[in-house]
């Protein structure tokens, strides 16, 4: 058996508040009602207090009872005045209680139905009795003639009916006023709870309450970032992937403007821009993200969607793979030269000069080792010495010569366990990749060294207290007006047009690596002219991780 769906959370709404408002109307009726028939009591008492009051104040009374005949005298004036005030009667009697007027004639001379002891005493009073015309608040008063002396009693009242109708005509109007204030208050719950519907998609709170719950459990577990920014560029959402990334866990940052996250430049020029990012990488202090952006609009801009994914570690190997791509050329090349070089000595064995054959093999075989014996000699860390061979074969492929600097010395064990190897080979390989760049005769153009004079000079140094890494090169070097933009996402020496993916990427990374190290990068001008980039990176005590970064 199905069972039936539970009302949406909009119809609820809106059948609580239609009860509410009907309550709320019904609860003022109510109370309107007995406000009004308790007013229309007190008026009535008033009115026929301030009548009886007149009635025995006249002169004329007492003057009419101290006559033959008062009824005579008294009927007329009574029936004028009950006509005129509107009163149900006007009862003029002895002090006894004797009526000498009464609106019905046949009733005069009959002793008055209520009670008389207090103004017989004196006093005015009031009560609701029913007597001969039925139920009425009235009122009893003495008449005194002029020595002060109780000589009648003046009673004046108006029909409880008579209440009554006036109440009931007061009714009518509040019935119909509150008749259309439930209707209005149930159009307004109607509207309001029709858009409500339409924004909660005629979902039931144990729904939204369920989703709400998917909700922040999806935001939590995924290792992506997501950011939500509203109109005003605001942080609206941020889950904890985010905050890695950007580098924000333990700040509250929801509410705050982009501008005031402390991200770097290019970073925040994305976030903030109104078009969409695709793809786009951007450095923070400790990572590399990939950001794309998705505005949402409605007619009006009102916010956008930013996603970050970790492009650290697939850098990091993208680097060591391109490293590793060198080698393999690097190889290849000293496998040809070494094919060429092998062909030489069998050719020179084979017209008889095994002098001159062993004399080329032996002058290869000691150049070729007094490298390797050079930097195995100086460099024991075995990740930086295979890089520096590796970049020296390179370097010779290209026809750059590579020199290790002859105080170059990095002992085994100096290096401590949180400064990883990857780090080294990002730092170094990508600084002496752009010496490289720069050295080389095919890139240099007119300005071009010399044949045979084309260098970069590598210096690797440990002490107890950092680690120096230089590398200068005898290139064109750098113009003084951009040396504060080396390091910035982007910043290239080669054409717009240049082929491969992701340049000006290689110098970020360094300054990020240093800066997250505690260390320093150094841009001045080589002895050669050309640029020299010199790092250190403290060995024991870390520093606090600045901008490290100096032209």
């Amino acid at each position: 058996m199905c069972l039936p769906r539970p009302r949406s959370l909009a119809g609820q709404l809106f059948a609580m508040q239609v009860v509410l408002v009907a309550v709320v109307v019904a609860g003022c009726a109510l109370f309107t009602y007995l406000n009004d028939r308790e007013q229309a009591e007190s008026s009535a008492r008033h009115r026929v207090t301030a009548v009886a009051a007149a009635v025995a104040g006249s002169p004329a009374v007492p003057e009419a009872i101290g006559s033959g005949d008062p009824s005579e005298l008294l009927q007329p004036y009574a029936e004028r005045v009950r006509r005129d005030t509107g009163v149900t009667f006007v009862t003029i009697m002895d002090p006894d209680g004797i009526r000498w007027t009464h609106p019905e004639p046949d009733r005069i001379g009959r002793p008055f139905v209520g009670h008389i002891g207090p103004a017989q005493r004196g006093e005015t009073f009031h009560e609701t009795y029913t007597g001969t015309l039925g139920p009425s608040v009235r009122v009893v008063t003495p008449v005194r003639d002029g020595a002060g002396r109780i000589v009648g009693l003046v009673s004046a009242g108006i029909a409880v009916e008579r209440i009554s109708a006036e109440v009931e005509r007061q009714m009518a109007v509040l019935l119909a006023v509150a008749g259309g204030a439930v209707v209005l208050g149930g159009l307004g719950t109607y509207v309001v709870n029709a858009r409500l519907r339409r924004h909660t998609h005629g979902m039931n709170a144990a729904e939204l309450s369920r989703m709400h719950a998917y909700h922040q459990a999806a935001l939590h577990a995924v290792r992506e970032g997501l950011v939500m920014l509203d109109g005003q560029r605001r942080v609206a959402l941020i889950n904890d992937g985010a905050r890695e990334l950007l580098g924000l866990a333990g700040r509250d940052v929801v509410g705050l403007g982009v501008a005031e996250l402390g991200l770097p430049a290019p970073l925040t020029g994305a976030l903030l821009a109104s078009e969409p990012r695709v793809d786009e990488v951007h450095l923070t202090d400790e990572r590399v993200v990939v950001v794309n952006t998705s505005p949402v609009s409605g007619g009006e801009r009102r916010g956008t969607v930013v996603t970050l994914r970790d492009h650290t570690e697939l850098q990091a190997l993208t680097g060591e793979l391109d490293s590793v791509r060198g080698f393999a050329e690097a190889l290849r090349s000293q496998a040809h030269e070494a094919a060429n070089r092998l062909h030489t000595v069998v050719s020179l064995i084979e017209l008889g000069r095994e002098r001159e054959a062993a004399e080329f093999a032996t002058a290869e075989l000691e150049l070729a080792q007094a490298l390797t014996d050079q930097v195995v000699a100086a460099v024991a860390e075995p990740v930086l010495a295979a890089l520096l061979l590796g970049k020296a074969a390179q370097a010779n492929e290209r026809g750059v010569e590579l020199v290790l600097a002859g105080d170059s010395r990095v002992d085994d064990g100096v290096l401590p366990e949180d400064l990883p190897p990857r780090d080294l080979v990002t730092v170094l390989g990508n600084l002496i990749d752009n010496a490289l760049e720069a050295a080389s005769p095919e890139s240099a153009g007119p300005a071009a060294a010399a044949p045979g004079t084309a260098r970069v000079t590598v210096t690797v140094r440990a002490s107890r207290e950092e680690l120096l890494l230089r590398v200068a090169d005898s290139g064109p070097g750098i113009a003084p007006d951009e040396a504060g933009e080396v390091f910035r996402r982007g910043w290239t020496t080669k054409e717009a047009g240049a082929p491969g993916r992701g340049r000006g990427l290689g110098l970020a990374l360094v300054r990020q690596t240093v800066r997250r190290h505690g260390g320093t990068v150094v841009l001045s001008r080589g002895p050669e002219g050309g640029a020299r980039f010199t790092v250190r990176l403290p060995l024991r005590a870390r520093c606090g991780a600045g901008e490290g970064v100096e032209a």
